[in-house]
């Protein structure tokens, strides 16, 4: 058969200032996933296809017309552009499966537009898929993700076409996409992995990648996806420390502060991390990751800046995990106590998330018991600048009141001054400039929002659930992120229909395989 696989990691370019940013960057958030789904359906003998979208030319001319099935995977805000993809597809005549975030989390609207919809895949699943098992519109799922990931030779292939530039030629910021587990033991509520199983994967599986890079790859970044890496620490770093000192490459991970306590730090420098990404995530909530026990407020500020400043002395970069808007955020404080943070920790770059009800997590059912969901908010919209639900404690105006006082704080000249006082590697240095001109450019975003909540009475009534219809400003601005696909999905097509799954197991579109 011929199979194509895609891999969407962002929407078409809108400005020409994002062009670098997609190309260098967005290019390299290639998913492990679809490159097993490639590697096993090579495995099998049959002609596989694969490609990833990060922004640039047109998506559909990546793969061939003339395909068997085509399987796209999409994380949620470029959920409408793998629809009008499965359109032209099913207009061809290829059956169209879809994987991902976004079938994980809404899996009954992408059911509108897809064949099949996969929540949990593994190689006899993708194998009953070839094999026409299912019937077209069915929901399918392995009994729990997938273990057999394919070793970094053989995703040689897919990692040269996502990664490398003209699929030849490596250059400063190629990454290798690897496991070294599944899964996350934390619950936290708003996370798509809250009700995953850890597992740690073979060590020898990671000995035989690591070894191959060296001899193959050297020195080239590695990019763990992870959940949280290393929460059984000492049997992944006896497998990282194994390799001779010359031979160990860089890396970046996301962990938890839990698991980096210790002289662990220094096991981090000395195997070569070259970035660590904790989610602090609230300084009222969900401090087991944070290892502060029951601490809260400035103490549980003032604990986490030492403890990150303990990361600082052995990691080259630091990223600082937040979410603001929270139901236990309110009031002046949680902005006061994260700028204490950054005033505490200039080193560490903070990422300010605003909480976005991902389907299948706690988070939504407990906005949608509440009635706080913007129903017809379009999935292009999940993600910051935007705001998806109504906030607990601030109205509209007050929450991006606060977005700008905690982004204008992080972007500051002396901000940014201090930030750079604290690195001698110019390319970090460049990477703090970067983040922080992004920044400011968010600001600019926030500030035209509040504008037109302020100004704006039906602006206003939509984003405080007073009235379901959606305001001609993200109308416009979804009719620009699809651009020439525009006129493939009608405002019915856009609106989601956030039915829960189990609402449709009557129907038989709930498939489980054993």
């Amino acid at each position: 058969m011929r199979v194509g696989i895609l891999d969407l990691l962002g929407p078409p370019i809108r400005r020409p200032v994002d062009f670098a940013y997609q190309l260098l960057i967005t290019k390299q958030y290639a998913s492990i996933t679809p490159q097993a789904i490639s590697v096993w359906c090579r495995r099998q003998g049959h002609e596989t296809f694969y490609a990833t979208y990060y922004g640039l030319g047109r998506p559909h001319r990546l793969l061939p017309a003339d395909l068997d099935v085509v399987f796209i995977s999409c994380y949620t805000q470029v959920s409408h552009l793998a629809y009008a993809l499965a359109k032209l597809y099913s207009r061809a005549g290829v059956r169209t499966v879809i994987g991902g975030p976004h079938a994980k989390a809404f899996p009954v609207d992408c059911l509108r537009f897809f064949d099949l919809v996969v929540r949990e895949c593994d190689p006899a699943l993708i194998t009953d898929i070839l094999a026409g098992q299912f019937d077209p519109g069915t929901v399918i799922s392995a009994d729990r993700p997938f273990d057999d990931v394919p070793t970094v030779e053989e995703r040689m292939p897919e990692i040269r076409a996502s990664a490398f530039f003209w699929g030849r030629k490596p250059l400063l910021l190629s990454a290798v996409p690897m496991l070294a587990s599944m899964g996350c033991p934390y619950r936290c509520d708003f996370c798509i992995d809250w009700s995953s199983t850890y597992r740690p994967l073979p060590a020898d599986r990671l000995r035989a990648d690591l070894r191959y890079l060296a001899r193959h790859l050297p020195g080239r970044l590695i990019v763990f996806h992870d959940p949280n890496f290393a929460v059984k620490f000492d049997q992944v770093f006896e497998t990282l420390e194994a390799q001779p000192p010359g031979e160990r490459p860089p890396y970046i991970i996301e962990s938890s502060l839990t698991v980096l306590r210790g002289d662990r730090p220094r096991r981090l420098k000395e195997t070569n991390c070259a970035m660590v990404a904790p989610g602090v995530e609230s300084w009222t909530d969900y401090s087991n990751k944070a290892g502060v026990g029951r601490t809260g407020g400035a103490g549980k500020v003032d604990r986490v800046a030492a403890h990150f400043a303990q990361l600082a002395e052995n990691v080259p970069y630091l990223q600082a995990n937040f979410m603001f808007g929270l139901d236990t955020d309110q009031g002046d404080e949680p902005v006061e106590l994260t700028k204490r943070f950054m005033d505490l920790a200039p080193f560490a770059f903070p990422t300010i998330n605003i909480p976005v009800p991902f389907g299948g997590t706690p988070l939504h059912d407990q906005l949608t018991d509440g009635g706080r969901i913007l129903s017809t908010m379009p999935f292009s919209f999940y993600y910051a600048p935007y705001l998806v639900t109504t906030i607990k404690h601030y109205d509209p105006v007050t929450y991006y009141e606060k977005l700008i006082e905690l982004y204008t704080h992080a972007s500051s000249p002396e901000m940014l001054r201090r930030r750079l006082q604290t690195t001698s590697s110019r390319l970090i240095g460049s990477v703090h400039r970067a983040r922080t001109a992004s920044f400011r450019s968010d600001i600019a975003s926030f500030r035209r929002i509040r504008g037109m909540l302020r100004t704006d009475p039906q602006f206003l009534a939509f984003h405080e659930g007073r009235t379901a219809t959606l305001p001609q400003f993200y109308r416009h601005i979804d009719e620009r992120l699809l651009g020439r696909y525009a006129e493939l999905l009608s405002p019915a097509d856009r609106t989601p229909d956030l039915s829960p799954m189990g609402s449709h197991r009557d129907d038989g579109q709930d498939l489980r395989k054993s």
